[in-house]
């Protein structure tokens, strides 16, 4: 699943989509687009422009001059896309790379939403597995604040005001929105804190090493193209050994996901 960096790489090529035109919509995937039906989607947009592309977590959104905003998440493996008024791809791409042209692509079925803009240009999302998903007026009001824009005071009161294990705490998207398993288990080997330990029992000093860690994750991430690029990533499976201090890897579930640890540093 896309988390924080990856869908921020999105939402930078989603802002290319912005003051342009939208002469019309393909809505027509009933299943990426619920619950609109066909068409919905479209009269609400056709003859305005999207004017500025949002983020909060994994959530993305457009602000429209239509009074309406229009969600868009990619699910697993989706992409946003957008073409300039040769057909050009322009910007990067959200999700990971596309290593067929994206002009071109096996099944244009795989196109489960497109806009097309006056200038010719095109929006795309581009999901082979069609879990993404588009729609009206999506609600935030559920997201925590943002991983990225969270201050300190405001992450130790959130994550440590519970006893369930501080990496369930970080996954919780209505505690900190936009931390996903990798990012999460990245993070706490960089700060050397155990997965399961209560979050609760975390001492400031604790709760403050693994804040600047956050930060430190989630810059690196999006400067090298996304959560797998993390320094622990790599060494997440069996026979693995911690990148820092050359200990086994160990393998367990917390908060009911994969989780993966270094069995030195944190014990």
């Amino acid at each position: 699943m896309p988390e924080l960096p990856e869908v921020e790489t999105a939402r930078k090529v989603l802002e290319l989509a912005t003051d342009r035109e939208i002469r019309s919509v393909d809505d027509n995937d009933e299943w990426v687009c619920r619950p609109h039906p066909p068409g919905q989607i479209a009269r609400a947009l056709v003859g305005g422009k999207l004017t500025a592309a949002h983020r909060r977590g994994k959530t993305m959104w457009c602000d429209t001059d239509t009074g309406h905003t229009l969600g868009v998440h990619l699910g697993m493996g989706g992409r946003v896309i957008v073409t300039d008024s040769d057909g050009e791809r322009i910007g990067g791409v959200g999700g990971r790379d596309v290593t067929r042209s994206d002009r071109a692509p096996r099944k244009p079925e795989w196109d489960r939403f497109t806009i097309v803009f006056a200038d010719g240009g095109r929006f795309r999302l581009f999901d082979k597995r069609r879990l993404g998903r588009v729609r009206l007026d999506p609600g935030i009001d559920h997201l925590g604040p943002d991983a990225e824009d969270i201050t300190l005071a405001e992450f130790r009161t959130r994550i440590a005001r519970s006893r369930t294990a501080v990496k369930a705490r970080l996954l919780d998207q209505t505690v900190l929105a936009g931390v996903g398993n990798l990012l999460a288990d990245e993070t706490l080997w960089r700060a050397k804190i155990n997965p399961a330990t209560p979050a609760d029992e975390l001492e400031r000093k604790d709760l403050d090493r693994l804040y600047r860690n956050l930060e430190k994750s989630l810059q690196a991430a999006i400067e090298n193209g996304g959560v797998h690029t993390g320094e622990v990533i790599e060494h997440r499976h069996p026979g693995g050994h911690c990148p820092r201090c050359g200990a086994e890897m160990r393998h367990g579930t917390v908060g009911g996901r994969s989780t993966w640890w270094c069995s030195s540093e944190q014990r």
